[in-house]
């Protein structure tokens, strides 16, 4: 019956500023207070249909949880901040990386907080701002330095973290990486299998981490095979597509230019291929690349590069498991994984 109060609810379950509260959506569906609460969580112990149920008439009600009172309760914000440059040299990186984060804490009754990091500007503003107002149980990161000042900031004040990419720091933190010297390295020896003897590749900014680890596997196995290689010091992965493609439009037109390249992502390598286009090269036949990727835009593409994948997805699940599990203690040096290439390349 309705009793006169919007959404047949009742002035008693509704707080003082007119909110839903849960027991609003208690009364709404007929279970315990409770019971509503785990299945907003999206706890597994409540069965689905409850959970349908439940998540129906909340939307229904137009409730949402009360951050504030369950910090007060708990001492956490149930929030985790995902701190994401823009731009990146991966197709669609932010909405798989962001796919397997939440994917994992489904049911844990966190939320993602989404914030940008700008590598130009101070990338420790952000997180002493979450710092100093408590805006967030745990952080995640990626386009780790060697020496990277948020890395050390939250090692200092031990604050719950996990970075997609390694530092140089000799004391342990949480992290997710990607082998990239083992894709550099298996990257160098199928052009060199292919019979191409000079070689190329677009790096990313020195300071970054996996800057190195590219550069030394690439150099490595091209000494080791003895071919010739080029690293263009002043061209990086951050140039715009369009600038990256002349320089390499120029590179190719050379007569002594590269007949193999290396691509460390989807952006490059779609360059790679412009170039290719533009210089009157054919692939395969005057050129060939080895690119990593992690979409299945290549899948569409012809003629077919070789590839290895990266799958940022699983990254992601990964980086909020192990991240959960710092939350809860774990100590640091337990919680550091390196992924392995998978491809037609790859190990």
């Amino acid at each position: 019956m309705d009793t006169g109060t919007s959404a047949g609810t009742s002035a008693t379950a509704r707080n003082r500023s007119g909110k839903p509260t849960l027991r609003t959506v208690a009364e709404r569906t007929g279970f315990a207070v409770t019971t509503v609460s785990r299945a907003l969580a999206d706890d597994p112990r409540i069965s689905e249909k409850t959970r349908a149920l439940v998540a129906k008439a909340a939307q229904e009600l137009g409730y949402v949880p009360d951050r504030a009172a369950q910090r007060l309760r708990t001492g956490r914000t149930k929030v985790i901040s995902l701190l994401i440059n823009p731009e990146h040299e991966f197709l669609g990186f932010t909405d798989e990386l962001l796919a397997g984060i939440v994917g994992t804490l489904r049911g844990t009754g966190y939320s993602v907080n989404i914030i940008p990091d700008f590598v130009e500007g101070d990338r420790t503003a952000p997180i002493r701002n979450i710092l100093r107002n408590n805006l967030a149980d745990g952080l995640i990161f990626s386009r780790t330095e060697c020496f990277d000042e948020r890395v050390r900031l939250l090692l200092e004040e031990d604050f719950p973290f996990v970075s997609h990419g390694r530092t140089e720091f000799s004391m342990p933190h949480p992290f997710v990486d990607y082998d990239n010297e083992a894709f550099a390295r298996a990257a160098v020896n199928r052009l060199v299998a292919k019979g191409r003897t000079h070689l190329s590749i677009i790096l990313p900014e020195a300071r970054f981490t996996f800057a190195g680890h590219l550069r030394y596997g690439f150099m490595s196995a091209a000494r080791e095979a003895g071919v010739r290689y080029d690293i263009p010091e002043n061209v990086t992965l951050s140039l715009a597509p369009e600038a990256l493609t002349k320089h390499l439009t120029g590179q190719m037109e050379h007569p002594d230019g590269p007949d193999g390249y290396v691509c460390v992502g989807e952006v490059s390598a779609l360059a790679t291929l412009a170039a290719l286009s533009d210089s009157g090269k054919v692939l395969g036949h005057d050129i060939d690349v080895m690119a990593k990727r992690a979409s299945p835009v290549f899948d569409l593409l012809r003629p077919r590069l070789e590839t290895v994948y990266e799958d940022v997805r699983a990254t992601g699940e990964t980086i909020a498991d192990l991240l959960m599990k710092r939350i809860e203690g774990t100590p640091p040096r337990e919680l550091q994984i390196v992924k392995a290439p998978i491809g037609d390349f790859g190990t």
